[in-house]
């Protein structure tokens, strides 16, 4: 047992155009090496290009593909008496949120398309109407949690 005291929680800060906490979550994670100043560039080029695309406010579509992907329910591996086994796990909504902004970044990645802020606008826009690669890994994950809804006591 630790004899320190529990960490207290950082709260996240808000990026300076949008005043918004999950743009500036998005930014560091996007952001590799520790350029921050290009990571806000792809993210603000990407929101520009969904005010064009939807013409719709880019914080709302943002929201709204971060809602879709944020995951529920996720399995984890538990080692119980000699054996590892999948164990489902309800997620509280910080860590959804974290594992969402994750596939969302990994899917947009993925993705064909000249540049990260097309592909990441791209994906937002996709995940905004339920489609998406970062959806898919969603469904997926909900898919094998309740597949292995039999092990659920081992938590």
């Amino acid at each position: 047992m630790s004899r320190r005291g529990t960490a207290e929680k950082k709260i996240a800060k808000s990026d300076p155009i949008y005043r918004n906490r999950v743009v500036n979550m998005l930014v560091n994670r996007i952001m590799k090496h520790g350029k921050k100043s290009l990571a806000y560039l792809i993210i603000y080029r990407a929101m520009k290009r969904i005010q064009q695309k939807t013409e719709t406010n880019p914080l709302s579509v943002l929201r709204e593909a971060i809602g879709r992907i944020t995951p529920k329910i996720a399995v984890k591996a538990r080692r119980v008496s000699g054996s590892t086994h999948q164990v489902p796990l309800d997620i509280k909504a910080p860590q959804g949120k974290a594992l969402a902004i994750r596939w969302l970044l990994a899917a947009s990645r993925k993705r064909p398309g000249r540049n990260m802020a097309f592909k990441l606008s791209s994906e937002l826009v996709d995940a905004a109407k339920g489609s998406g690669d970062a959806i898919r890994k969603k469904e997926e994950t909900h898919r094998m949690a309740e597949a292995k809804r039999s092990l659920a006591h081992f938590r």
